[in-house]
């Protein structure tokens, strides 16, 4: 599970933010909603708002950063834009294998190179005080190279600043550095991250295809979602037949893809008895369902760690509310959701969510500030657990709100006339 992401000087981000997933188990309200494993408590969901064009997919897009970085893929990594600092800081802190542990690394742009990267375990004692076990330091610009293995530091002032440590030498020779290669390897193929306006249905199709446990629980979730479906499936034997001077060709640009046109005309939803093809005849709010449901029932049944991108995007709000309190449930103990939204109904601290389990992003002229409703105390701002957080967002007294003169385009306009 991710317990913490820090950035700076990356896409939006010219300061250092810090997004947390750490429960303040003071409170004990919605603990389920917790995961807890010795001194471990751990958010299950957490949400993030804010207004278009502020940082939320900035955010994402650096968890993708690290994802990409620990399974040694292409990067597209950016230096803030309004700086000329080309050095981008990045770093997580993540729970494997009932171990915390820490990586931080710092990449140069101009050069494509990382020349800082920091890896270690965080270690609790019996007095819940927290110690690092340093496993590795690699620091370019100060010619300082650490490693729990002392004959890997003869290696590390030589080799490739391209990839990680882990990539770049024969992890199998050294024992720790093949722990951290496996450990970041396994977390990294944790991860799923989905844009809710480009999702492919590849991955459902798939799961469809075979006759397996997995599968009946996706077409349930599916069926579930929708009042009026009766069945959904994927029939590989023939296709829906149809009009065929109608043109074979979804609304939703991700879904017109020629090579998978066959595979998508095979799914098969089924009304009042009525098999059609999907692609052509439900929703878009549909098919965006049919998409994320593969990935949100793998996240339950694997305990993976499933990043969306505007999870209220062409779906209804109690849809959402239904889909965040999957992962809250007690019945979950491993999964976990991280989520933008803009949709304000899902703000609610009295039967969903913990304080601390929602968050804001907000940009004034000098940076962009990330902060959760739990930064807000009762005494100063009057944010308690029975408090109406819709109203105090609507009124801006929670930041992270946009604040549109549409009106003067409307006197430009007829001004013009």
């Amino acid at each position: 599970m991710i317990v913490e992401i820090r950035a700076k000087n990356i896409f939006a981000f010219n300061e250092e933010v810090v997004f947390s997933a750490n429960a303040d188990m003071r409170t004990k309200k919605f603990s389920a909603n917790v995961y807890q494993e010795e001194s471990f408590n751990i958010l299950k969901v957490l949400s993030i708002y804010g207004p278009n064009n502020v940082g939320k997919t900035c955010l994402i897009k650096v968890i993708g950063a690290l994802r990409n970085l620990f399974l040694n893929k292409k990067n597209h990594i950016q230096p803030n834009l309004f700086t000329d600092n080309l050095i981008c800081e990045l770093g997580v802190t993540f729970l494997h294998n009932h171990k915390e542990y820490e990586y931080t690394v710092h990449f140069d742009c101009e050069s494509q190179s990382i020349i800082y990267e920091r890896f270690e375990e965080i270690i609790i004692d019996e007095y819940n005080n927290k110690k690092s076990e340093l496993y590795i330091l690699k620091d370019i610009q100060n010619n300082t190279f650490i490693c729990k293995d002392n004959s890997v530091e003869s290696i590390m002032p030589v080799v490739s600043n391209h990839s990680l440590l882990c990539h770049t030498i024969d992890a199998s020779k050294f024992d720790i550095i093949q722990t951290i290669k496996t450990t970041i390897i396994e977390f990294a193929n944790r991860i799923d991250i989905v844009n809710m306006n480009n999702i492919p249905l590849q991955r459902t199709i798939e799961l469809l295809k075979n006759k397996n446990n997995i599968q009946q629980k996706v077409v349930n979730f599916i069926k579930q979602s929708d009042l009026y479906l009766d069945d959904y499936r994927y029939d590989a034997n023939e296709l829906i037949n149809f009009n065929s001077k109608q043109d074979i060709k979804a609304d939703e640009k991700v879904l017109d893809i020629p090579e998978q046109i066959i595979d998508q005309l095979k799914l098969v939803s089924v009304y009042k008895g009525i098999p059609v093809p999907s692609m052509l005849f439900d929703s878009t709010g549909t098919k965006k369902i049919a998409a994320l449901a593969s990935y949100i029932i793998e996240a339950l049944e694997n305990g993976r760690i499933l990043i969306i991108d505007e999870l209220d995007s062409s779906i209804h709000f109690m849809l959402t509310r239904s889909i965040v309190a999957l992962f809250n449930n007690e019945l979950n103990q491993t999964a976990q959701l991280i989520f933008t939204l803009h949709d304000v109904n899902l703000l609610d601290c009295k039967r969903l969510f913990r304080k601390e389990q929602i968050w804001f992003i907000h940009k004034d002229n000098e940076r962009v500030y990330l902060y959760s409703l739990a930064n807000f105390t009762a005494a100063d701002d009057g944010i308690r657990d029975t408090t109406n957080i819709i109203e105090k967002y609507k009124k801006g007294l929670l930041g992270a709100l946009p604040d549109p003169n549409l009106i003067n385009t409307l006197l430009d306009i007829k001004g013009e006339n």
